[in-house]
């Protein structure tokens, strides 16, 4: 899965941007997935009477409306966006609005001004209202997603990558870098996803189909405690992969 985000003021043509976006990488026969973030505070699709609230009133944790054409699965909380990116399988998710994350950005702007107070090390390119004025800006491209998509999306395919962890820096540097510093890298060129190793590792830990990385740290304890157990075994053999499956 790889990831952009396109986000940017009300207005400046986020949506037309992802709109095109989609399409172009839909064109090109990769599979497409979104996530919309909403900033207003009081939004919610489920509303008080329905009877998806009132499952959600007598105390479900998780509520599902089915239809005929859609199935809306209801949290009544906000998820991380690394949970919600669990729930897709698609080659591109595109992101409206998410100005946080490991992966690359675009920012819609109707000016300078706007571009200047989101501008960080992550941005690739500018899009919507302000292609209208330029086409470069602080040495990055301005595209307008319109009339030209397909240059567009030539440059998400040219800087996207595969997903990396986005851990704290406290927790892992294993590369040298922290993982945002790696991402920056990597779409710029500069690195690999494989320098990453947690992406590397030796050790995988799957939970109910669910990759969960582990920092460097942690998989050495995990990786200890196994070898410790299973060296004892009859029919351990010294260099052979160890697959260790726990059923609920």
């Amino acid at each position: 899965m790889k990831i952009v985000s396109v986000f940017g003021i009300t207005g400046s043509g986020k949506t037309t941007t992802i709109e095109a976006i989609i399409q172009e990488l839909s064109r090109r026969r990769y599979s497409v997935g979104s996530l919309k973030e909403i900033h207003y505070e009081q939004f919610a699709i489920d509303t008080e009477g329905t009877n998806t609230y009132r499952h959600r009133e007598a105390g479900a944790s998780l509520v599902t409306a089915r239809g005929q054409h859609e199935t809306d699965i209801l949290y009544p909380r906000r998820l991380a966006l690394e949970d919600v990116l669990q729930h897709y399988s698609q080659e591109y998710v595109v992101l409206e609005g998410v100005a946080e994350g490991n992966f690359p950005k675009i920012i819609t702007a109707h000016n300078p001004d706007e571009a200047d107070e989101r501008m960080d090390p992550s941005v690739i390119a500018l899009a919507g209202r302000i292609s209208h004025t330029c086409s470069e800006y602080r040495g990055l491209p301005v595209f307008n997603a319109m009339e030209d998509s397909r240059s567009l999306v030539d440059w998400i395919e040219k800087h996207s990558f595969s997903r990396l962890p986005d851990f704290p820096a406290e927790c892992c540097m294993a590369c040298g870098r922290t993982c945002r510093q790696l991402g920056v890298e990597v779409m710029h060129g500069r690195a690999s996803v494989k320098d990453c190793m947690i992406e590397s590792a030796c050790v995988k830990l799957h939970v109910g189909g669910r990759d969960i990385p582990m920092v460097p740290f942690v998989e050495k304890i995990l990786a200890n405690a196994v070898r410790s157990v299973v060296t004892e075994l009859d029919g351990f053999q010294e260099g052979k992969e160890i697959v260790v499956r726990i059923r609920p």
